[in-house]
């Protein structure tokens, strides 16, 4: 039995090789099925021109807090670190000193103003006399003028007193601006004077960010504006992003507050301002920044993912294009800037075209493919900043 049943499977096998044999020789030129791969249809649009700038945030004011008499500190009222208001007290400086100045100045008020009755007395008598022809004119002149005199001393002794009062006021060290107060530079019990910064204050919301460009950037942009390959955008139409050296961005857009007039002699670089609301304090003065600029809008330009950029040994840019019969062409391109994921395509590519993005490195020029829709995986990062490519070449 076990002989009969290895005959009968032998007698199956050469049936089949049988079998595959006369395929083979009724199609001796049968191919593989086509590769199945993902392409993008291209299509002009218009891209907006978000350069990737270098920035530092300041903070919108900033105010040292000092003292305005000299003295000892006495106390010292505010939590370091701190959000404060305009007009909290700060320090406190010994007032004694200040409130002897006051009683002496009140004291001196009050002198010259009983000097200054006795003296419109005296002219108002004087007046009276010389009218009944009892006193001499020069004796109502000298009456008057010690009247004006007295006047006099009681309007600089008000304005001492006021100035005493002023100086009391100051032994109360307030804050000039509201926001954040740094540490304190000063203790308890050290004596001060106007030439002593006591802390800093620091306005931090909103806040600035102060960038540079290169001036040759900026006159490649008004070249394009002017030729029209660019449209301009009104300054309050500029789009302004922070984004933090990790990469991440910073949820708030600000907006663009001016551009120096005059370019640096020594780095060739314009100055730039934005403003940026900084609700939650995660923006400090000094922190280094990337600033992404919308400088422009680039019309009717092609774009396509740069996972579909191929670089041939020479370095030059080339890409898999299907046509009409399902055959792809291997064709080089002259990419330009980049905008999020994708490259911007200067010559090379015509609206409608369909441009292998997946599945490129299963075929070779002339195979036929299988062409289906891409689906980009939506895990994937985006960068929106443009930059130059470092390989392009030249379309053959």
């Amino acid at each position: 039995m076990t002989v009969l049943k290895w005959f009968r499977y032998g007698v199956a096998a050469v049936g089949l090789l049988a079998v595959s044999a006369q395929a083979l020789a009724a199609d001796p030129k049968a191919t593989p099925p086509p590769v199945t791969v993902s392409i993008i249809t291209t299509q002009k649009e218009d891209l907006p021109i978000m350069n990737e700038l270098p920035g530092r945030i300041a903070p919108m004011r900033i105010a040292e807090v000092r003292p305005r008499v000299s003295g000892i500190v006495i106390e010292r009222v505010f939590t370091q670190g701190s959000l404060v208001n305009e007009g909290d007290v700060l320090y406190r400086i010994d007032p004694e000193p200040f409130k002897v100045q006051v009683d002496s100045a009140k004291a001196t008020l009050s002198r010259a103003k009983a000097a200054q009755l006795r003296a419109r007395q005296q002219a108002d008598r004087q007046r009276e006399l010389r009218e009944r022809n009892i006193s001499s004119s020069q004796q109502l002149e000298e009456a008057v003028a010690a009247l004006a005199q007295a006047d006099a001393d009681v309007a600089a002794a008000e304005a001492n007193l006021k100035a005493a009062q002023l100086n009391l006021q100051y032994t109360e060290v307030r804050a000039p601006i509201s926001g954040r107060i740094g540490r304190a530079l000063i203790t308890e019990g050290a004596l001060v004077s106007s030439a002593d910064k006591l802390a800093t204050i620091q306005q931090l919301d909103p806040v600035y960010a102060d960038f540079t460009q290169s001036v040759n950037e900026l006159r490649a942009l008004r070249r394009a504006v002017k030729e029209g390959t660019v449209a301009s955008i009104s300054e309050d139409e500029v789009k302004v992003q922070l984004r933090f050296d990790d990469g991440s961005e910073y949820p708030y857009p600000g907006r663009l507050l001016f551009s120096e007039v005059t370019v640096d002699t020594t780095t060739g670089q314009v100055i730039m301002r934005g403003q940026f609301p900084n609700p939650e304090g995660d923006l400090l003065p000094g922190m280094y920044v990337r600033v992404l600029l919308e400088q422009g809008i680039q019309r009717d330009v092609i774009a396509i993912p740069q996972q579909a950029v191929q670089r041939d040994p020479s370095g030059r840019s080339q890409v898999y294009v299907v046509k009409s019969d399902g055959t792809v062409e291997l064709r080089t391109v002259r990419t330009g800037r980049v905008t999020g994921n994708r490259w911007v395509i200067e010559e090379g590519l015509a609206e409608g075209e369909r441009v292998v993005v997946e599945g490129f490195q299963k075929i070779r020029p002339g195979a036929v493919v299988n062409a289906q829709a891409w689906k980009q995986d939506p895990n994937q990062p985006t960068r929106t900043a443009n930059r130059a490519d470092p390989g392009q070449g030249s379309p053959q």
